[in-house]
């Protein structure tokens, strides 16, 4: 049983909306960081960037302190507003490349993370989680929402329909030529049937943002032991999230891009792969998987093909049968000597968006030995692993939609 609520967003006013939203902080050059700070004095970057004010690098406590001021000045400025009805959200986005995403934004239940009703299937690492608590501690929100799927539900589907007749609250276009769309939903007859119907459902899944959602969930129980009127329905119990349904999920693969071949010849890695895969060396053809267990490979100028020889490998669970899993455990870790698929330096990762040219790019310059392309990970292989209780390795997927931060923001 999934607890889903509505919230009173605070959002910027509909003519700066445009203006102030913006993409995850890390998807930004340094140049457009810049860019945006000096000719633009809405975008949501002064809020997270706020040494750009004093033209100097700050971080910890004292960065999480001025955040919190230039969130207060954009309230006191009106920029941003408060809704006065706790509300759900629709949400939609059309993509550059004309896929469309429709889901809700609403608060999701911290203690529904932390029983396994919302679903993860990524591990996340400690000191980034620590960062995060007591960044979310000191500044006091949420402005970008987790990424939750849910089962295709035709009622809801019906009722987002239907408030999307209507004329939205938002409607704008980045500079990606993606169009957002908002509608706010604050009928109490209507903010009944979205929680019910959520209420029905046993299982959520994360599928993108599990540091915020555990870093969400860990803040909660620090507030909770030093409240001692402690309640449960304290805005701290719950975090921001977009909820939507999994036949809207865009799932991409991220191939690897490896720098080095483990001190091997060209002749030695290709002996070593052969133990596990069948071999066909496509030449300069360029050559992408189309089936699991399949995996493209660019070396020295070539595109190879590599199947893998299934009576050499052993699948136990869902874990094992996954792609990114299986070259981990065929190539990386044994041949390439990469065990910390995190932090190993010799090796990086391409979201399937960029394609394989990008990654013949990179070996073609020299700063790559060798490339791997995958097909992307299917909407039921994250959901049975997560079933199963078990992890992918890092960068398994590269999911759409991803939301822009500062057009809706929760408060706790």
């Amino acid at each position: 049983m999934a607890k889903i609520i509505p919230f009173r967003a605070v959002r910027p006013t509909r003519d700066k909306v445009s203006l102030l939203a913006a993409r995850s902080y890390d998807s930004y050059s340094p140049a457009q960081v810049e860019s945006r700070l000096r000719d633009n004095p809405f975008s949501f970057l002064h809020i997270i960037n706020p040494g750009y004010k004093y033209q100097k690098e700050i971080a910890g406590e004292e960065r999480y302190n001025l955040v919190k001021n230039r969130y207060q000045e954009f309230k006191e400025e009106g920029i941003f507003i408060q809704d006065e009805k706790p509300s759900f959200y629709i949400y939609k986005i059309v993509n550059r490349e004309g896929l469309v995403f429709n889901g809700i934004v609403a608060a999701a239940s911290t203690e529904d993370y932390k029983t396994d009703v919302i679903k993860k299937h990524e591990n996340t690492l400690e000191f980034k989680e620590t960062i995060f608590v007591n960044y979310l501690k000191t500044v006091g929100f949420n402005a970008e929402p987790v990424l939750i799927t849910y089962p295709d539900h035709d009622a809801l589907a019906t009722i987002i329909e239907t408030v999307m007749k209507d004329r939205a609250e938002y409607e704008f276009t980045t500079t990606y030529r993606d169009t957002h769309y908002l509608w706010n939903i604050d009928d109490p007859t209507m903010v009944r049937q979205v929680a019910d119907i959520f209420a029905e459902m046993d299982t959520l899944y994360i599928a993108d943002g599990h540091h915020r959602s555990s870093s969400s969930y860990l803040l909660s129980e620090v507030l909770t032991s030093e409240n001692k009127n402690h309640t449960g329905k304290e805005a701290y119990n719950y975090f921001m999230s977009f909820l939507i349904p999994e036949s809207d999920l865009k799932i991409y693969e991220f191939n690897r891009i490896i720098k080095d071949l483990n001190g091997l010849s060209k002749e030695e890695f290709l002996i070593a792969l052969d133990a596990i895969f069948r071999i066909e060396n496509r030449g300069e053809e360029y050559y992408k998987p189309s089936k699991k267990h399949h995996f493209s490979m660019y070396l020295d100028g070539q595109f190879y093909s590599l199947y893998l020889r299934k009576n050499n490998y052993q699948i136990n669970n869902a874990l094992d049968a996954l792609d990114t899993q299986i070259l981990f455990e065929t190539v990386l870790k044994p041949i390439l000597g990469i065990e910390d698929l995190r932090n190993d330096y010799r090796i990086e990762y391409s979201h399937g968006k960029n394609d394989l040219v990008h990654v013949k790019t990179l070996v073609d310059k020299g700063e790559f030995k060798v490339g791997f392309g995958l097909v992307p990970t299917h909407i039921d292989e994250l959901k049975q692993i997560a079933n199963e209780g078990l992890k992918m390795p890092p960068k398994s997927t590269y999911i759409e939609p991803k939301l822009r931060s500062g057009v809706t923001i929760y408060e706790f």
